[in-house]
């Protein structure tokens, strides 16, 4: 039997009700928290500038402290952002990927009106040496522009495990556009085995009791495979779900943990009630896996189904992201009223 959460309602302005006993009321309408769901490493401006120019910096690694220390020198013949001013204002940033929320991003300071900025600075990763190996570094150039969005500059990604760690000197580099694996967010982080239904309002019957006066959406999570091992005793996962555009604590719901498993399983069902039919083109079911330590927790990969139009309720926003996969996948619940939707989808960056 699987465990199932509380039922948790979801409803727009256009359909408030009173919510039912056990349940929890949801509005729809804050629209205005939709940027509370996983952000992109890649926030900004891209394309409006050329990437050139070079970037030097050195890598190693402390065995004592265990630490991962990027030692940021100086960038030469960058592009000029402001074309009319003959200007930048540029730094340096890091992430390890495919972990990005674990280790999070690390920032040199900003340096202004120059295409040619020096550093000297370090930027230092507190991690265990072979959950290092199985990272790429991805550093890249930016312009700050505090009242805008920042201008992306250039990038370059190592693959870390076949790094040379004897190789402690500075060394040049040349800037590259933005790389195909971060566009296309091709990294394995595994596959979710999950089953969907969607009941509409009245559809059971008049005799069955169980007969929602509301439409109800059920989610399904089963099994994932080949989640990313952080840690040599394996990965403590869990699975965070949201029906966004709702982001507050009334629609969250989550999974119990699972210790040390890339493969774990959670046979966990989540429901939502308070759908209509209609909502079904303007919501999307956002689940996440996270790796669960006790300060913090690591995302590890995630899936958003819906349509995929890059709006909900007539307006624009970036979370409608669905591949064809999950789009698919939504489409075939909505077809098929009172059917479990049985799918295995990849986990992928949001």
């Amino acid at each position: 039997e699987s465990d199932t959460a509380s039922e948790i309602s979801f409803q727009c302005n256009k359909h408030k009700k009173t919510p039912s006993i056990g349940s929890h009321s949801s509005d729809m309408a804050s629209v205005s928290s939709v940027s509370g769901s996983v952000l992109s490493v890649y926030s900004g401006d891209f394309g409006s500038v050329d990437a050139q120019g070079t970037v030097e910096f050195a890598l190693d690694y402390d065995e004592k402290n265990r630490e991962f220390q990027v030692h940021v020198s100086q960038c030469k013949d960058l592009a000029v952002v402001d074309e009319k001013k003959g200007r930048s204002d540029p730094y340096v940033k890091t992430y390890l990927l495919p972990d990005k929320a674990r280790m999070g991003k690390r920032k040199t300071s900003v340096k202004k009106r120059t295409v040619n900025p020096i550093y000297n600075e370090v930027l230092r990763y507190k991690i265990e040496k072979m959950v290092l190996l199985i990272q790429k570094l991805n550093l890249s150039v930016w312009h700050n522009d505090p009242l805008g969005r920042n201008s992306f500059l250039g990038e370059i990604e190592i693959d870390l495990a076949s790094w040379d760690w004897s190789n402690r000197k500075l060394n040049w580099y040349p800037l590259k556009p933005r790389s195909l694996s971060a566009v296309n967010g091709v990294d394995h982080r595994g596959v979710m085995n999950l089953s969907i239904k969607y009941v509409p309002p009245g559809s059971l019957g008049k005799t069955c009791p169980k007969n929602p006066p509301s439409g109800e959406v059920h989610i399904w999570v089963k099994d994932v495979k080949d989640l990313l091992q952080l840690r040599p005793s394996g990965v403590d996962s869990f699975v965070k779900c949201y029906v966004l555009p709702d982001t507050s604590k009334k629609s969250y719901q989550k999974t119990r943990v699972i210790k040390r498993d890339t493969n774990p399983v959670f046979n966990h069902t989540i429901v939502y009630d308070g759908f209509h039919t209609e909502d079904l083109k303007d919501a999307c079911v956002e689940l996440t896996v996270w790796d669960h330590e006790k300060l913090t927790n690591h995302f590890l990969g995630g899936i958003r189904l819906g349509l995929g139009t890059g709006l909900s309720y007539g307006i624009s926003v970036d979370w409608m992201d669905s591949t064809q996969e999950e789009v698919a996948f939504w489409q075939e619940m909505m077809s098929a009223a009172n059917e479990w939707i049985e799918g295995l989808l990849p986990l992928r960056s949001l």
